[in-house]
């Protein structure tokens, strides 16, 4: 650890600078890509919704030789509509709040990034959908002296893809894969079905497209949540992918048929960790499941790619898809810690949270009656 005292700020996200942010990435001691700044910059520049976040900062030294921390954060009453001296680590675009912490300043750095919370006047941070075994978590909680709540702890699918790729679509069972390969010979009768890792800046950015299109053309699209249904959201894909796949932390991947792209998925990387972003498909050709057929061929690629050891699909647990595919699990909780006061001053803080959690689950379950008698899909 660094004899000297770590310096903490908190600061506009744009205001951070660019290559110290870069380079505390490639020196964390766990992955979030989605806290790279290509990726949050463009995020908090275009999408709809995000602009205005922060960042709590920890640097080495008063000297600034070296940013040691990292976590975007915006008002409790900006995420939350709770009108509390709180912040909450921001979501940029995916479930998924992990801080960036130096691996070699690891403690020091989590104890800055609370300090220069309770310096910016709140009494607690909230970070939703963190990893909640992994060493960031960790160390929030050594830095909080054990008096850190989880809450809304679930799992998630992850592949452990330090195993062989065939093996691991094997265990989708014999009868599953009967089907599935008899689906691609139905879908190859529309043109010979190739998987593209696609690389090469037109490349991307033509794949890039042809996923907008699918998926603006799907479900999604009727329901407004596509990204090429926001402008923002559109031009935020459209800036970050290109970009992340030329510093080698993205991918495109495509299955095609013929000359036709039927599916299209947008994979992260950071460090030894990928993350499954977002997967879009032809839904007229929904009987031939392009999306599940793109979805093996990218587990055996990430498989055997040596670089990569696991697979977070970010997704919902219990997914439809791919829970049954991936069989791997990630824990994932919300963490609230104390800024300044202890757990006495989270208390308070929590029963607000919980209640307004509460209210917000009673609203969506609501919701989702109401599509479901109207037949829209959730």
């Amino acid at each position: 650890m660094n004899a000297h005292r770590a310096a903490a700020e908190l600061v506009d996200l744009l205001d951070v600078p660019e290559a110290a942010w870069a380079s505390l990435a490639a020196r964390a001691v766990e992955s979030n890509g989605f806290y790279h700044p290509a990726w949050a910059r463009a995020v908090t520049r275009h999408a709809e919704g995000k602009s205005g976040a922060q960042a709590l900062l920890a640097w080495d030294s008063p000297a600034r030789a070296r940013l040691i921390g990292l976590l975007p954060v915006v008002s409790a009453f900006r995420a939350l509509t709770l009108p509390v001296p709180a912040l909450v680590a921001w979501q940029a675009y995916a479930p998924l709040t992990v801080p960036l912490l130096d691996r070699d300043a690891v403690d020091q750095a989590a104890s800055a990034l609370l300090d220069a919370a309770s310096a910016a006047g709140a009494c607690g941070v909230l970070l939703p959908s963190i990893t909640t075994g992994g060493a960031a978590a960790h160390a929030l909680q050594r830095a909080a002296r054990g008096a850190g709540m989880l809450s809304h702890q679930h799992e998630r699918a992850m592949l452990d893809a330090r195993q062989d790729g065939d093996a691991a679509v094997d265990a989708l069972g014999a009868k599953k894969l009967k089907e599935l390969r008899r689906q691609r010979n139905r879908l190859a009768d529309n043109g010979e079905v190739n998987f593209r890792v696609v690389t090469g800046a037109d490349d991307v950015q033509s794949a890039l497209e042809a996923f907008l299109t699918l998926e603006a053309a799907g479900w999604k699209g009727a329901r407004g949540t596509a990204l090429g249904r926001k402008p923002g959201d559109a031009a935020f894909v459209r800036e970050a992918v290109p970009a992340l796949v030329r510093d080698g932390q993205a991918q495109m991947m495509t299955l095609s048929t013929g000359a036709r792209i039927v599916a299209a998925g947008v994979v992260l990387r950071h460090l030894d960790r990928a993350y499954f972003f977002k997967i879009a498909y032809d839904e007229n050709l929904a009987k031939t499941s392009p999306g599940v057929q793109l979805t093996l061929d990218l587990t055996r690629a990430l498989c055997a790619d040596p670089a990569v050891g696991s697979i977070d699909s970010i997704a919902v647990s219990n997914h439809p898809m791919i829970d049954h595919i991936w069989r791997d699990r990630l824990a994932i909780g919300d963490l609230l810690l104390p800024a300044r006061g202890g757990a006495a001053t989270l208390r308070p803080l929590a029963a607000v949270i919980a209640a307004r959690d509460g209210a917000r689950e009673q609203a969506r379950r609501f919701v989702h009656f109401v599509r479901s008698v109207r037949g829209v899909r959730p």
